[in-house]
């Protein structure tokens, strides 16, 4: 299986934040995205899941020698501050959730079995999610992806604000379920990028540009990385709209 990004073009008015950028994810494999804040790497995740409409160039996903557009079924978007419904407990949401996607789900197990994988404790599983701190947040997450077992994780910097704790547990999940899956992980940690992924990416000047592998075992590695990515002189431009664009759809 593999997602095929083929020549993606975006611009905001006149800022061009992608340029027939293009690049081959293969299942198996968890892939850091890296670049500046601002790079595009957000708008490359909202291209892919179709919440952003291109200018240009194909998303495509392959599979048992069929080549077509991406379905959003096959998609699952992990955000670094999810929104999540306060007025339900996580055990309510989890339910609901599972109702709502019945159709897409399969070898379905019970909610205390998705408890327990991501650790999350019988008596905080029925409290209000008003209560739960970005960790337990991002763990309900982690439940939706293992409930419907997407072919394609897009996670934009889902552990950049956890505890060191959560961190090693959601690392820990993501190893374990890699092989079924193509996951892309969105960072600006070069030491997460280290520790959890398998190939790096860069977006930088408008494209996809992979890393040779050997670079992350390099000592070098985080000043190289910093040096590729240091002439983006239009980063915090594309940043500033990119937020912009985030509240307008809020």
């Amino acid at each position: 299986m593999k997602l095929i990004i083929n020549n993606l073009t975006k611009s905001f008015s006149k800022k061009e934040v992608l340029n027939q950028a293009s690049f081959t994810f293969d299942q198996g494999f968890v892939y850091a995205l890296l670049g500046r804040n601002g790079a595009g790497k957000t708008t490359l995740f909202k291209l892919i899941n179709e919440s952003l409409d291109k200018d240009s160039g194909e998303v495509l996903l392959s599979e048992n020698g069929k080549t077509e557009p991406i379905s959003f079924k096959d998609i699952f978007f992990m955000v670094s501050e999810p929104e999540l419904p306060k007025f339900l407990t996580g055990r309510e949401f989890i339910s609901f959730f599972i109702e709502a996607n019945r159709e897409n789900i399969k070898d379905l197990g019970t909610i205390d079995d998705y408890l327990k994988l991501v650790d999350l404790e019988v008596d905080d599983s029925n409290r209000l999610i008003q209560d739960y701190s970005t960790g337990m947040k991002n763990k309900l997450q982690m439940i939706m992806f293992l409930i419907l077992k997407p072919k394609v994780i897009l996670m934009d910097e889902p552990l950049t604000s956890l505890d060191v704790l959560v961190q090693v547990q959601m690392k820990k999940i993501i190893r374990e379920i890699h092989k079924d899956h193509i996951i892309i992980f969105s960072t600006h940690i070069l030491q997460l990028a280290k520790d959890i992924c398998d190939k790096i990416v860069l977006i930088h000047d408008k494209k996809l540009t992979p890393v040779d592998g050997l670079l992350k075992d390099d000592p070098n590695f985080e000043d190289t990385i910093v040096s590729l990515l240091a002439s983006d002189a239009e980063a915090s431009e594309i940043k500033r709209i990119e937020e912009n664009l985030g509240e307008s759809h809020e």
